[in-house]
């Protein structure tokens, strides 16, 4: 399997549990059982869609944004799927912050841990050909 592949694995499988974890922590946070891959696979796709936008956007409007980056594009990707998804549903501006901060947490911790235990080519640096 390719380090792309992993790579791409390893986001979803962070994803995966942040969403999870807020949806076990939140009282009106819900992931319908049967949408939870769909609704894991377009938060994922927001992310990577939205990751460089506003990451350019922050860099031009407000550079002092450029540690909180992260944060912003889980808000969005929240944001985004509740939206065009009926899997997902938030519960209330309270829930979406909250929920940004757990499934940024969680997709945090599972991107450390993963490429220790899961994805191990993960850890060392990619070798130039």
């Amino acid at each position: 399997m390719s380090r792309r592949i992993k790579s791409a694995l390893a986001l979803l499988v962070g994803n995966a549990i942040g969403l999870l974890l807020a949806s076990l922590l939140l009282a009106g946070f819900a992931i319908k059982p049967i949408s939870f891959i769909v609704v894991v696979i377009v938060f994922t796709l927001v992310q990577v869609v939205a990751e460089p936008l506003i990451l350019k956007l922050g860099e031009k409007k407000a550079p002092a944004l450029k540690g909180g980056i992260a944060l912003i594009v889980t808000f969005v990707g929240l944001l985004v799927t509740d939206l065009i998804t009926a899997g997902l549903t938030v519960g209330g501006i309270s829930n979406l912050l909250a929920a940004t901060l757990l499934v940024w947490l969680g997709a945090l911790i599972a991107s450390i841990v993963l490429p220790i235990y899961v994805f191990t080519e993960l850890r060392e640096p990619k070798k130039k050909s």
